[in-house]
């Protein structure tokens, strides 16, 4: 799917708020119509939903700073199946809490968890009210709703003791609830039973790595075990790392890596790690939307897996990312499994509007697969794609592998306008399968996307 960026920033803000109950079929990025980062994955109700920091190109003069991260408000997004996400709209705005700073644009990396029917949103924000030491500084709110997608009704005051940014969660086996944040060291208190006030003094977790920044921490159990996971800054960027330990308070003993840096040198990343139908996955975020800029990010999610012994496997970014994609929906090949190493290549549809997503590019001896599609049990008769070749060209559609059956071949012709073009099947098919793009001759070839029909 496709989507043209707003001009400007008030535009911005209308199209989001009329966008309302989007539905976002993707692979990585899960959201493609607007920046957003910080991610938080939760299962209520059978659902996965996903309360993510909403990213948007910073109005002039507005922001902590300049060319910083700039952020006004948060949405929540929901999927059953991990391949189409609804946008539940706006939940909180910096507008409508009594204690932000809303000239601030400071609404950072949310958490929300449920609790006895009533679910709880924390949200950092810079105050509008300076402290004792006359700094306003970061404070921790919440807000809370009846349903996971809102309406949200914030607290009037954040939550007392606690300075910082990024908070987490953990509701432990016996019921006692943790609040942990960040802000220069990671920390930890025991929330009371209203979740609205923490129940002991702020414990800064030891023996964590001294040297660099560490952030966005995201604890979970599993086995008995507990998982303190977070961005750490060992060298110039973020890569994700975790401790493992006994006790949701610790001590904690550093364990390994989950994720490392970006390879295209985006200096954040932030992380949740939730399992929903006996899958683990990790969610992440990466500048996918805005490689020139690494303020203006987009949420990600990859399978994770653990050894026998638990230690999680290092998780390898992909585009692809999970869930099952439909045949007779536009299939973006973009988000590949796997491409030749010569002759293939990823691009922007434009440039200056990358909301409009990307296309794939082959020349001579090129192929790209794209794995796991459900054709489904009704015979499918013909291939749709949307192309452009300046010379035309054919391309050689195949099943599973790159030498797998060859199920169409489709003729792209010449001009330089993208084109709708189709072909028969040749072979009848049903269920799972891979899809391999290939070209047939040398003439280079674009491609958009591409469907069953």
């Amino acid at each position: 799917m496709k989507y043209k960026p707003m001009k400007n920033y008030k535009s911005l803000l209308f199209g989001l708020a009329v966008i309302g109950m989007n539905s976002l079929s993707a692979q990585n990025p899960i959201v493609r119509n607007q920046f957003s980062a910080d991610p938080t994955a939760r299962v209520f109700n059978g659902k996965v939903y996903v309360f993510p920091s909403h990213d948007i190109p910073a109005p002039e003069g507005k922001g902590l700073r300049k060319d910083w991260f700039c952020m006004a408000d948060y949405h929540v997004f929901s999927s059953e199946n991990l391949t189409d996400w609804t946008d539940h709209g706006v939940i909180v705005s910096q507008n409508k809490v009594a204690w932000v700073d809303s000239s601030s644009y400071s609404m950072w990396a949310p958490d929300c968890i449920e609790r006895n029917g009533k679910y709880y949103f924390y949200f950092p924000a810079n105050k509008n009210i300076a402290g004792p030491n006359g700094r306003k500084g970061f404070g921790i709110g919440v807000a809370v709703a009846d349903k996971p997608e809102g309406p949200y009704i914030p607290q009037a005051e954040p939550i007392k003791g606690v300075n910082g940014i990024d908070p987490n969660v953990l509701i432990d086996k016996d019921g006692q609830a943790y609040l942990y944040w960040s802000m220069g060291n990671l920390f930890v208190a025991k929330l009371k039973e209203n979740m609205l006030e923490i129940d002991s003094e702020p414990l800064a977790i030891p023996d964590l790595p001294q040297k660099g920044l560490k952030e966005g921490p995201y604890v979970f159990e599993r086995k008995g075990v507990y998982y303190l996971t977070f961005p750490h800054v060992e060298n110039k960027i973020e890569r994700l790392e975790y401790a493992i330990g006994d006790n949701p308070m610790g001590p904690f003993k550093m364990t390994g890596v989950i994720m490392d840096e970006s390879p295209e040198n985006c200096w954040t990343n932030h992380q949740s790690i939730v399992q929903y139908n006996n899958q683990w996955y990790l969610f992440y975020h990466h500048n996918d939307y805005s490689p020139k800029f690494d303020k203006n990010r987009a949420i990600r999610v990859d399978s994770l897996f653990f050894d026998a012994d638990g230690k999680i496997q290092k998780v390898i970014p992909t585009l692809r990312g999970v869930g099952v994609t439909s045949a007779s929906q536009e299939i973006q090949i973009d988000r590949f499994s796997s491409k030749s190493e010569k002759g293939s290549a990823i691009a922007f549809l434009d440039s200056l509007n990358t909301f409009y997503g990307w296309k794939t590019i082959l020349s001579k001896d090129a192929w790209i697969q794209y794995n796991t599609i459900d054709f489904g049990q009704k015979v499918l008769k013909k291939i749709q794609l949307k192309a452009l070749s300046e010379n035309g060209s054919t391309l050689r559609i195949r099943l599973d592998k790159v030498d797998g059956p060859v199920v169409a071949e489709v003729a792209i012709p010449k001009g330089n306008n993208w084109k709708t073009v189709e072909a028969k099947l040749a072979k009848q098919t049903t269920g799972i399968h891979h899809l391999v793009v290939a070209l047939k001759d040398e003439n280079p070839v674009e491609i958009d996307w591409v469907k069953f029909e």
